[in-house]
């Protein structure tokens, strides 16, 4: 079985902020979430609270992505945005 994104059974796609420069960051975030399918989910990780980011994402998205936190621990954010 491949393991091309889009055959994922849980559409679940992990993003790793962490290793991709700050730079790049923010515009391969967005790639990241143009690519998704509606009910699909990016589960992102990284090192701090993205909030600049976050303001971003709501206005380019509006109410097309929808933010989760799961963990909110000093050093490891992890959260999931979700393709409605």
């Amino acid at each position: 079985m491949s393991a091309h994104l889009h055959l994922r059974q849980d559409n679940v796609y992990p993003f790793d902020a962490r290793g991709i420069a700050k730079r790049f960051r923010h515009a391969a975030i967005f790639g990241a979430l143009d690519a998704l399918n509606p009910g699909e989910r990016m589960r992102f990780v990284n090192d701090h609270d993205p909030l600049p980011l976050l303001d971003q994402l709501r206005a380019r998205y509006a109410d097309t992505v929808e933010i989760q936190y799961l963990q909110r621990n000093a050093g490891e954010i992890v959260i999931d945005f979700i393709r409605n």
